[in-house]
């Protein structure tokens, strides 16, 4: 197997520079990667009957050419090669479009199989291929469809397929173990290779499927589960021996009694913070369920063991928000906070990284400036990364690197499906908060067509009037020829010409200078400005408790998650709040959207269906999340397999067996596991 995984794929007859380049890009660089780069779909190259063909559908068609084929040129390069062949006594005229090379495959009297588009008003087809002439695989039955590119085509990528596995075929061993294939009833990796690229039948390459799924979601759990044991290993963090009454007194100081949840979660952190080890452990919650007091005791924590913690967020507004936040929590405690962002003036900036490596600064809030070089803790023990989806994977990895292995709380308000959670999350131990604080009024969500806007801004103005503040949202900022959405600024007039001079309305969007758009906010929050329009730079950072209504214009335009972040920037105050949905959706998805998020206000609910209507590639946006990324599998369709899988890597980790035995060497190396350590595979 060695050989499959560092073998170039250059060693096969046609693969130069140039073509190894762009297979590169398909992620195609040894024969391992070529014989795993398998079909997206498959072509049903069976021969049917002429009589239940319906229009406009692709078929294959077998009969006697009649004559030889016929080629007309016409413009440029432009051809029509036209013959006819007889089908069970019918005559059914045949054409192909600029491939004249193909009238050679065609002998009078002799069988033909063609594959293409049926006319039926005209009894006719229009060919796409030959796909069975004088030099083509008559008994061919299923055609693979491989992802191709400009620079390589989709029959390239299979000629290629079949020279590699009539060549090195016999390189290919078992990956997984023996009792694992008879458990779960899979086949052999090789046959089920074979299957996936040159199917006999629909339920051969189900079988086939099946196994790869399984090798995938073994391989990737092993990876994680294994990384995460080596990562518990003693010595690879510091034990934060914090002073328990202190964070005592911090909770019994607060104007409120923490849930049940939010009590657990302190728990499970102040028991990580203890260890030798480095913690690494994601904190989930809905929006406005209490992630940040929870955070705001482990920095108590840090404070009273003499060492330092550092906040991240993903935007300058969400770090002033947790920097205002913290500031207000800490007012009867000894805590020194400081604000570090990229609007954070030089001179400000040189007196901060002084304190802060002497270590006169407790805790130092910030984006991504704080993994800048020169930000140097004196004893740095504790990270919080809030919306931590947002940031890369190498971001993440730098800032938790600083210092002596900090421990490090992951937060995000977009809760997160199950199935998510063991793969993109998989290294990571995972605490939820799944209730919210008492006395808060669930917020009422409707879903309204663009030719009720009038009715809309009658509700508005009612809502006004009650000394509330309101939130407009709009998918872009300017005019867009490609898409037929408002746009924030077109809102913003019409809102002013509607509610102006009575009320005020400002405008926020991402192109703004961080100093205006932290202006805007400001007045905001100062109740300066009555309506906000703005596009979705408010989705994360905003709290303004008087704030009642979100207004969501062209709302089928969004993810759900998306919807219920944007939703959960009101109902922060003890008034009644209210998120309307503004959309015509074209298509059902659109509508069962719409209809989801006016049915519920649970963020886990609402997170599944999401990910089930979009897909986990959708579901965080940027590849650079940390989710992987499977050639077959599918966290949602295979869930059961992905459960297996995840159980049979524990089992196989708790047996001694698994780093010394010659029976595991295959799926060790499939791993990355080297001399009893795994490679940086995941980093």
């Amino acid at each position: 197997m060695e050989k499959l995984f560092n073998e170039s794929v250059t060693v096969l007859n046609g693969v130069g520079a140039k073509r190894a380049e762009a297979l590169k890009k398909l992620g195609i660089e040894t024969l391992w990667d070529l014989f795993t780069y398998f079909p997206f779909r498959y072509e049903d190259l069976t021969v049917q009957d002429i009589e239940t063909i319906e229009d406009r559908q692709k078929v294959v068609l077998q009969g006697t050419a009649i004559a030889q084929a016929h080629v007309q040129y016409y413009g440029y390069k432009k051809s029509r090669l036209s013959f006819r062949i007889n089908v069970d006594h019918v005559i059914v005229p045949i054409t192909f479009f600029n491939q004249p090379y193909l009238a050679q495959q065609i002998v009078e009297g002799e069988e033909i199989k063609v594959f293409g588009t049926w006319d039926a008003s005209r009894m006719q087809l229009s060919g796409i291929k030959i796909i069975g002439g004088s030099t083509v695989n008559k008994n061919e039955k299923f055609e693979p469809i491989y992802h191709s590119s400009k620079e390589i085509s989709h029959a390239v990528i299979k000629k290629l397929v079949v020279q590699a596995w009539d060549k090195y075929q016999g390189e290919i061993q078992e990956v997984i173990p023996e009792e694992l294939i008879s458990k779960y009833q899979l086949i052999p990796i090789k046959e089920a290779i074979y299957n996936m690229h040159f199917p006999k039948s629909p339920a051969v390459m189900d079988t086939a499927r099946s196994t790869i799924v399984f090798m995938e979601f073994l391989i990737f759990q092993l990876r994680v589960q294994y990384r995460r044991l080596q990562h518990k290993n003693i010595g690879t963090g510091q034990a934060i021996h914090y002073n328990l009454e202190r964070l005592k007194i911090f909770f019994s100081s607060l104007s409120f009694e923490l849930t049940k949840a939010q009590k657990e979660a302190v728990n499970a952190i102040s028991a990580d913070m203890k260890r030798p080890i480095q913690m690494y452990r994601l904190l989930q919650g809905d929006v406005g369920s209490g992630k940040t007091i929870v955070a705001a005791g482990a920095i108590v924590a840090a404070q009273s063991a003499n060492v330092q913690s550092a906040f991240m967020a993903p935007t300058e507004i969400l770090a002033e928000q947790h920097f205002q936040s913290l500031q207000a929590i800490y007012k009867d405690f000894d805590i020194n906070v400081v604000l570090l962002t990229s609007s954070t003036s030089a001179k400000e900036r040189r007196e901060l990284l002084i304190d802060l490596k002497k270590g006169k600064i407790d805790c130092v809030v910030g984006t991504h400036a704080l993994i800048q070089e020169d930000v140097i803790f004196s004893h740095l023990g504790l990270v919080v990364i809030d919306e931590q989806h947002r940031f890369g994977v190498n971001q993440r990895k730098d800032l938790r690197e600083k210092g002596e292995h900090p421990d490090v709380l992951f937060m995000t308000a977009t809760p997160i499906p199950r199935t998510l959670s063991m793969t993109a999350y998989g290294e990571m131990d995972v605490t939820t908060i799944n209730e919210m604080p008492p006395g808060r009024l669930p917020i009422k969500t409707y879903w309204i067509r663009k030719k009720q806007l009038k009715n809309l801004m009658n509700t508005i103005m009612k809502e006004l009037k009650k000394d509330s503040q309101i939130y407009v949202i709009s998918p872009l900022i300017e005019e867009s020829d490609a898409l037929d959405l408002e746009n924030a600024t077109r809102l913003a007039e019409i809102y002013r010409q509607t509610f102006s001079p009575a009320y005020r309305v400002a405008l926020l969007h991402g192109r703004m200078q961080a100093i205006d758009k932290e202006e805007i906010m400001q007045q905001f929050k100062k109740h300066e400005i009555d309506i906000l329009v703005s596009t979705t730079v408010i989705e994360v950072g905003v709290d303004v408790s008087n704030a009642t209504m979100m207004v969501i214009h062209d709302a089928d335009r969004f993810g759900l998650a998306q919807l219920h972040q944007l939703r959960g920037r009101v109902g922060r105050g003890q008034k009644q709040s209210y998120c309307i949905l503004v959309a015509d959706p074209k298509g059902e998805n659109g509508v069962k959207r719409m209809q989801i998020m006016t049915e519920s206000t649970d963020g886990f609910k609402i997170s599944q269906k999401d990910l089930e209507m979009r897909g986990p590639g959708e579901y965080f946006g940027k590849k650079q999340s940390g989710l992987p990324e499977f050639k077959v599998a599918d966290i949602v369709e295979d869930e059961s397999v992905l459960e297996a899988a995840r159980y049979e890597a524990a089992d196989l980790l708790m047996a001694e067996t698994f780093l010394q035995n010659d029976a595991y060497h295959n799926l060790r190396t499939s791993v990355g596991i080297e001399d009893g350590r795994i490679n940086d595979i995941l980093d």
